[in-house]
């Protein structure tokens, strides 16, 4: 169907009204949960063909997360819908004031390939949440998901109110063209711009989830076991195809060598010794991003890893990199961990200062008084403390990200209000007209908005 058509026919449906309805919004996400689950094997295997993804990483990482967002969501839209009293000043009285959320309308959801189904489904569950029409485009490379996609909300929905439009980036460039009435879109830092750029034509907001550089910090005296495995964890997630994934490692010199150990300990206690036989370590998305990681790792010293077999490069540690080393110079989104030394917290500090805001920041340490420098002189998307991306988990924690790494945030009921206009409203009583804010002005008048309005 025509794009234009398609988003005339949901500006038609939304302008009846029916999705402002509370119990309208609770029935839709309760049917899209009931598809999910009537469809989880189906994804896996989608998932499984598209990235090699196990059932279990499947679920957890994507499937799971979904409906467990739904839960939140169905549980909660009642509080979020209601009206929000706000205080009101004195110079106002006698008034009552108050936000009030309303949808937006017509909304476009442009998703990627790394977590096709979470990444593609999530939005659209804030958006049907906040009562908006959907047309949702994931993306072409992955293929298979984003069919079953398709069959999904084709089955569950009519396309007046969520349709899902396949095909390549021409697609998205077609939609985008159009007036709509927002847009958010997941995916790369180039592609983000050109997003916004378009969207500026008709001043359309958007919401930009990007990515960037996420530093992984390790103070002196941790538990380097523990801490390599929540990094190898982090990193090897969905192959390191994961946009909070770290990107490389922060280390004083004299830790590094028991942290590489470390590494290989646990990447052998989650994989084996052969890793790229092991059929739950996931696969890069196709054969011009293998290409693209294997060059990053040209010229550079491997201390661990590097290999690729049938789509997988195996976990790999990049050793003596300095942030001027090429690998450094753009997001690595895959498999590859560069380690870089500094020799104080301080110096790295203001280094990090001059670098472009990350959509992640992980900080190893015990140390509050180190933990607060960080948190007051460096800006981020989101942060975990000696752990690795598991604040993306948290439903009452806004995920997104600031500066190159993005705009705007979701989860839980950030999304509701991503999608949500705040109507500011105030209403005053026609019983008691207070009249000094009438013609003619007087000294004493101004005397008393110079007592009260300071």
């Amino acid at each position: 169907m025509d794009p234009k058509v398609i988003i005339q026919k949901q500006r038609d449906f939304f302008n009846t009204g029916i999705t402002l309805n509370y119990h309208y919004r609770i029935e839709q996400l309760s049917k899209l949960k009931k598809a999910i689950l009537a469809n989880v094997n189906r994804i896996s295997e989608a998932l499984y063909l598209d990235l090699g993804k196990s059932e279990t990483e499947s679920y957890m990482t994507e499937i799971g997360i979904v409906l467990s967002e739904i839960s939140y969501m169905v549980k909660h839209l009642k509080k979020w819908m209601r009206p929000k009293r706000v205080r009101t000043p004195i110079t106002l009285f006698k008034g009552s004031s108050y936000h009030l959320s309303e949808p937006y309308g017509v909304t476009l959801v442009l998703s990627p390939w790394n977590y096709p189904f979470q990444l593609a489904i999530n939005p659209l569950c804030g958006a049907i949440a906040a009562g908006n029409t959907v047309i949702l485009k994931p993306s072409s490379q992955s293929k298979n998901t984003s069919e079953v996609i398709n069959q999904i909300l084709s089955e569950t929905f009519d396309q007046e109110y969520v349709s899902c439009q396949l095909g390549d980036a021409r697609i998205a460039d077609i939609l985008i063209e159009e007036r709509l009435d927002y847009v958010f879109f997941t995916g790369s830092i180039p592609v983000g711009k050109k997003i916004m750029e378009k969207a500026s034509k008709h001043l359309t907001p958007v919401t930009l989830e990007l990515g960037g550089k996420s530093p992984a910090i390790i103070d002196s005296k941790m538990n380097l076991k523990l801490v390599a495995k929540r990094i190898a964890f982090g990193k090897l997630i969905n192959a390191g195809q994961t946009c909070i994934a770290p990107d490389y490692v922060l280390i004083q010199k004299e830790d590094e060598k028991e942290f590489v150990k470390y590494f290989k300990d646990a990447v052998k206690s989650f994989f084996g010794e052969n890793v790229l036989a092991n059929d739950d370590y996931p696969k890069i998305i196709n054969e011009r991003q293998v290409s693209r990681l294997l060059n990053l790792i040209k010229n550079e010293e491997v201390a661990y890893g590097g290999t690729e077999s049938n789509g997988k490069i195996h976990p790999t540690l990049i050793k003596n990199v300095t942030f001027d080393s090429p690998i450094m110079q753009t997001e690595i989104f895959g498999p590859i961990l560069p380690i870089v030394t500094y020799s104080s917290h301080q110096d790295l500090i203001s280094l990090l200062k001059t670098k472009e805001k990350p959509l992640a920041f992980y900080l190893f340490t015990n140390d509050k008084k180190l933990q607060k420098e960080y948190l007051q002189h460096l800006s981020f998307g989101g942060m975990t403390i000696n752990d690795t991306i598991m604040h993306f988990a948290n439903h009452h924690l806004n995920f997104g990200g600031v500066g190159s790494s993005g705009m705007g945030s979701y989860h839980g009921y950030q999304s509701f209000k991503t999608f949500s206009h705040q109507k500011s409203i105030l209403k005053r009583s026609l019983k008691i007209d207070v009249k000094v804010r009438y013609h003619p002005y007087t000294e004493q008048k101004n005397r008393l908005f110079r007592w009260l309005l300071k």
